[in-house]
């Protein structure tokens, strides 16, 4: 049968006749519950696969664009009542798109921009001192008072508000390669530091190392700067996200641990799959799949650690977002509730539309900026009816996004630095 996929891992037959069109995965779509077009649904998008799979379209524009707007958000995985693997269709097609379908040149030299910076911490601190200049200077209010920065295209618009509110100081920090817990050790653990992660939110690492160290974990934080492979693994960027995989995998088995630890919801998906990413390498799979055995989500290790530090009282209304790749892709719920109810005197509220995505998802609210403001305007509203004193969620992209349309007056937080705060007696607010 004459396909229109290339023969390079296309989606299968098998996993795509299992959805029967049902219509359960709707309501959970972000991309739906914006457009209210079918075309923009799991179910509209297996269906166009099933047509490039049969020949009858092409794997062109048209199709790409479909494939682009998803945001790989995994809601649909876990309401469909088949069991159909959108996760897995959904990887096998986005490479597919970037081998085959010509993309305009603004489109790849801005997707090119964004893959040159994000995965290298040492350019992203660079590029970071110059946003810090920017909106220190008052150069940010003056664009901003001028209204130029809506002459800007959407994109540019979309990078320039996500700009996090950074220090000199903060970028400089380093986290400690290792630290010790004040007693014996009962793990051995390693936490990836992460790209964004450990320029804008070296914090939240801190935090985790402190919590990890009083709960009796020793803790070790390789100094390599090598990205994880999470951005391009989700943008179909394949051979550059399967390198970067064994790479990671090469840095931590250095060190010998029971546990990798990632407090970043899209990478420790993508740290967990690399035994299914590199299942075909004949070279790798076994190692590949002995490493993501051994991931652990901060909030899902300390789930399963019988608490050894106390916590102290923290007097506080929080509103818990569900990070998509945490929840849907790792299947991580109920542990960083649980987690935060053990913290005395906090209070947990559940929030309306949790499934629905913030709009970050990666590199999706830098290049599909539109859909991502409408998703993550509706996510604040929803966050803020709950009235809370703080936001926590554990993903980077999300703290980024949510900060962007919530009210400046509620700070957001990872889960870990309320747990961090609780165990030294401090007012994380």
């Amino acid at each position: 049968m004459s396909t229109s996929f290339d023969a390079r891992r296309p989606p299968q037959r098998e996993v795509l006749d299992d959805c029967v069109h049902c219509g359960f995965c709707l309501p959970t779509c972000p991309t739906y519950a914006v457009t209210g077009t079918e075309t923009e649904s799991p179910r509209g998008r297996i269906y166009l696969m099933d047509l490039a799979a049969q020949g009858t379209i092409g794997v062109d524009e048209a199709f790409g664009e479909h494939i682009d707007s998803c945001l790989g958000c995994l809601a649909c995985v876990t309401a469909c009542p088949s069991g159909v693997q959108y996760d897995r269709l959904i990887e096998s097609v986005r490479p597919q798109v970037e081998r085959n379908v010509a993309r305009s040149r603004a489109d790849r030299l801005f997707r090119g921009l964004v893959f040159a910076l994000f995965p290298y911490p040492n350019r992203l601190r660079v590029a970071a001192l110059g946003g810090l200049v920017y909106q220190r200077s008052g150069l940010r209010a003056l664009v901003r008072r001028l209204g130029l920065l809506d002459r800007l295209p959407a994109r540019l618009r979309a990078l320039e508000s996500l700009l996090p509110p950074v220090t000199v100081r903060a970028l400089l920090a380093r986290t400690p390669e290792r630290t010790r817990p004040p007693g014996a050790a009962r793990l051995r653990v390693g936490l990836l530091a992460g790209c964004a992660q450990r320029v804008f939110f070296g914090d939240v690492n801190a935090a985790t190392v402190r919590v990890l160290a009083a709960e009796g974990c020793d803790v070790l934080v390789p100094r390599d700067v090598q990205c994880c492979g999470a951005l391009s693994v989700h943008a179909g960027r394949e051979d550059e996200g399967l390198a970067r995989a064994r790479a990671t995998i090469e840095m931590f088995e250095r060190y010998r641990l029971d546990v990798v630890v990632a407090n970043v919801a899209g990478c420790g998906s993508t740290l967990k799959e690399y035994g299914a990413l590199l299942a075909d390498d004949p070279a790798w799979a076994e190692r590949a799949a002995a490493f993501s055995a051994t991931v652990r989500d901060v909030t899902e290790l300390l789930a399963e650690l019988p608490p050894q530090a106390p916590r102290h009282p923290v007097a506080a209304r929080v509103a818990y977002h569900d990070a998509c790749h945490l929840a849907n892709a790792q299947r991580v719920r109920e542990q960083p509730r649980a987690v935060l109810r053990a913290i005395p005197g906090l209070q947990l509220q559940d929030v309306a539309e949790a499934e629905l995505c913030c709009g970050s998802a990666g590199i999706y609210n830098l290049v599909q900026p539109v859909t991502a403001e409408e998703l993550g305007q509706r996510k604040a509203a929803n966050l803020e009816a709950v009235a809370p004193d703080v936001v926590v969620t554990a993903n980077a992209g999300c703290l980024l996004q949510i900060r962007r349309f919530l009210d400046a007056g509620i700070p957001v937080l990872h889960p870990v630095q309320l747990v961090d705060a609780s165990i030294r007696g401090c007012d994380p607010v």
